[in-house]
């Protein structure tokens, strides 16, 4: 027995009796077995923007699941975004140990507003997939990961 590729019904004929996709002229996928997915989801351009939007989380949630932890460029940016977020909380960490206070005070607020920029230009330009950001220092790290 054939089986649809969009719902995993059993088919017999040239359209799915659940989901009413046409399954072409052998009528289903002949082989018998489960069903496999019709693409991974997302793109590449969008899978990677993701892995920006929630920093670690997201860096971290895109190199576990399955059809993206083989990517390799939606590798890339799943490290590029958790190494980019890691320095910036150790920096954040080490400047509010170092510094005086009405220096702080000036700094950081600078430093984050910075970071946000950064942090939207790069989800930006890798939604529009036209060019790859590589950060000088973390990408190159990011890179050799992926």
């Amino acid at each position: 027995m054939a089986f649809c590729a969009q719902c995993g019904s059993a088919v017999e004929g040239k359209f799915c009796p659940q989901c009413g996709a046409s399954v072409g002229e052998s009528g289903g996928t002949g082989s018998g077995a489960a069903p496999q997915a019709a693409g991974t989801g997302l793109s590449d351009n969008v899978a990677g923007a993701l892995c920006y939007v929630l920093g670690l989380i997201t860096g971290i949630l895109f190199l576990v699941l399955a059809p993206y932890n083989q990517n390799k460029t939606v590798r890339f940016h799943a490290f590029q975004s958790i190494i980019l977020n890691c320095a910036w909380i150790v920096l954040w960490i080490a400047l509010s140990a170092i510094l005086p206070f009405f220096i702080q005070a000036v700094l950081l607020p600078l430093l984050s507003l910075a970071v946000v920029i950064l942090w939207i230009y790069l989800i930006w330009k890798t939604y529009e997939g036209k060019t790859k950001v590589v950060l000088p220092v973390i990408g190159e790290f990011a890179q050799k990961q992926a």
